[in-house]
């Protein structure tokens, strides 16, 4: 999978500027920035979003398009070079705080 996203990128830049689906209204809770361990993702409302991992064998910063959502995970990337983000736990409040799990990662909502 990781290897898919770092293809994402090269493709994304080699095909020239794909255009990003803004972000439906019923998944603006997913916009933010949101931070976990090894792990950030920033969507913005126009369908912008920044990936960020920072693993010990595995690190990747990347600036792709969001090309649609399925329930509540979201697709980014071009054409067959699109990766998906397995959203296990969709934006909730859990206090003060909002959480979401992705990739098996627990995020939470950073203020802005």
């Amino acid at each position: 999978m990781h290897t898919v996203r770092f293809l994402l990128l090269a493709t994304c830049m080699l095909a020239g500027a794909a255009h990003a689906d803004p972000v439906p209204a019923s998944k603006l809770a997913y916009v933010g920035h949101w931070q976990g361990q090894d792990m950030e993702i920033t969507l913005h409302k126009d369908g912008k979003l920044l990936y960020k991992r920072n693993k010990p064998k595995f690190k990747a910063d990347l600036t792709l398009d969001v090309s649609g959502f399925d329930g509540n995970d979201f697709y980014a990337g071009v054409g067959p070079f699109r990766s998906t983000f397995v959203v296990s736990k969709p934006p909730s409040r859990v206090g003060k705080a909002w959480t979401m799990t992705v990739d098996g990662v627990e995020l939470t909502k950073q203020a802005q």
